[in-house]
């Protein structure tokens, strides 16, 4: 246990470790709304879904195939 503790502190300090005297910082990414005109609107976000997993998907299995029961039960998904 002890030697994967170690392993796992080490892997995350050495992003936080300084750089060298003398070397340039890395570029930074540029976000994709800096690169946009201003004239046009944001784009919007996606619509979130109504999740049902916590519903009865009980009724599908009354469908008469296979087919039928598993396209039901994946909206319950």
């Amino acid at each position: 246990m002890k030697p994967t503790v170690l392993l796992l502190a080490l892997a995350l300090a050495v992003p936080a470790w300084p750089q060298a005297p003398g070397q340039k910082p890395a570029p930074t990414p540029v976000s994709n709304q800096a690169a946009k005109p201003a004239g046009k609107p944001a784009a919007k976000t996606a619509v979130r879904k109504h999740r049902r997993w916590h519903e009865d998907a009980r009724h599908c299995l009354a469908l008469p195939t296979n087919t039928e029961i598993i396209r039901c039960a994946e909206v319950y998904l």
